[in-house]
């Protein structure tokens, strides 16, 4: 029967519960080594590295000239997309879109009485990159991710992006890729997969500009890569497994909450799904409805391990407690399926996105509503954040003092340069007092 039963009575309880969901971040160090080298080969062969590992893993006869998609390849997609699916595609980049407006930071500057100007100046970076993954042999696309990467890049200004996916093994992209890519308004776009292609937006090579930032989900070789190049470029966040908590009482319906957790525990089997009740009898229902509904899923062997390993029913004394269980879980996505969730949002301290009540799941903020999907987990929530139009900006600080500044606070700063034996800091500022 799928699902751990927990009972939860408080802090106490924590400890062992928190060492049993983080077995969940195994890193097979193996990984890093095979990275490291694709990346070194990508910076030092350019084109031709991901020429050969293309060919190796995704298309025995990838060519060069197929790396960069044409300007025909585009329009002929557009053919190939239903019309509806593009009305849908547009309407949830408007949602999106909409959203993020709204997360735009202004430079500022103050000018204080002696005419001492501080400020911070708020700039988009110049190039992104933007990792798509193909999924199941480039025949399930995440178009979500892309608008979910791109829209807020768009928003911050950011002027030029590039996007990648890996090819199917015909050579081309999955034609949802090419017409959603022109709906953001997008047309530089590779056709390349894995670390290969994160080594190439990061170093660049004779087709491919090198970016800023990179950002977009993957498999583990993407993660990899994109943990190695901190520092190097900037990166939106490297993801571990999904999660999904659920704080019902009696008044949810447990046909929901199962599908509720099937939507997260589909995506892997490391994916965890957990419901948190104080009602004795929602637990049981719902775990029979999770044993009906997987039986039905196309993905229903992954949901199941996924459940079998990482699912569990909680059981807690009240509403209190419950919550307590979900700041310490800090869970990726956290449902609040009970009556008047409002009242208890204040209490809610650690959670990458909150779902209000009975009619707002979890896949609402995936695909359509416009908070941005790309979410802190494995407990990240407790200090970071969603991805956001900051991901895609740099802050310079503004610092403008006159003469009278340094006669007044000069012997000041060179003292603390002093202090930290810093002697050069210490002239440097002197060196103005003699003007003075």
């Amino acid at each position: 029967m799928p699902c751990k039963d927990i009972n939860y009575s408080g802090q106490s309880d924590w400890p062992e519960i928190k060492k049993w969901l983080e077995l969940r971040i195994n890193p097979d160090r193996k990984v890093d080594g095979i990275v490291r080298d694709i990346l070194e080969k990508v910076k030092t062969e350019g084109d031709q590295a991901l020429i050969d590992y293309t060919q190796k893993f995704d298309c025995p006869d990838f060519k060069a000239e197929r790396l960069k998609i044409k300007a025909d390849q585009l329009s002929l997609a557009y053919a190939e997309v239903e019309t509806e699916d593009l009305e849908i595609i547009e309407e949830a980049i408007r949602n999106i879109r909409n959203f993020h407006r709204k997360q735009v930071e202004e430079s500022w500057w103050t000018t204080e009485e002696d005419g001492t100007i501080l400020g911070q100046l708020v700039r988009p970076v110049d190039r992104v990159g933007l990792y798509v993954p193909g999924g199941q042999g480039g025949e399930t696309p995440l178009i979500s991710s892309m608008i979910m990467n791109a829209v807020p890049a768009q928003v911050a200004g950011v002027k030029q992006i590039a996007v990648i996916s890996p090819p199917r093994k015909d050579g081309t992209l999955n034609p949802y890729i090419l017409a959603t890519a022109q709906e953001l308004g997008i047309t530089e776009i590779y056709a390349s997969g894995s670390a290969w292609a994160i080594g190439a937006l990061a170093y660049g090579t004779q087709t491919i500009a090198p970016c800023d930032v990179i950002a977009g989900p993957g498999n583990i070789f993407v993660a990899t890569a994109k943990g190695q190049l901190v520092g190097e470029v900037g990166i939106d966040m490297i993801a571990g497994p999904s999660e999904i908590a659920i704080l019902a009482d009696n008044t949810a319906n447990p046909v929901w909450v199962a599908a509720d957790m099937l939507s997260q525990a589909e995506h892997d089997p490391l994916a965890a799904s957990i419901l948190i009740t104080w009602d004795p009898e929602l637990g049981p229902k719902v775990k029979e409805e999770l044993r009906i509904q997987a039986a039905l899923l196309p993905r229903g062997e992954i949901a199941l391990k996924s459940l079998n390993d990482w699912g569990a029913i909680v059981t807690v004394s009240d509403r209190n407690t419950g919550i307590n269980f979900v700041n310490n879980m800090a869970p990726e996505h956290l449902e609040l399926a009970f009556e008047e969730p409002w009242s208890s949002l204040g209490q809610i301290k650690h959670a990458g996105a909150i779902f209000m009540g009975h009619h707002s799941p979890e896949p609402i903020g995936d695909y359509f509503a416009g908070p941005n999907h790309v979410l802190p987990t494995v407990g990240t929530a407790r200090f970071s954040s969603a991805l956001s139009v900051e991901t895609f900006t740099k802050k310079t600080s503004l610092i403008y003092t006159d003469q009278n500044y340094i006669s007044r606070h000069g012997g000041k700063i060179a003292r603390l340069a002093r202090l930290e034996g810093l002697e050069a800091h210490a002239r440097s500022v002197e060196s103005r007092l003699s003007d003075s």
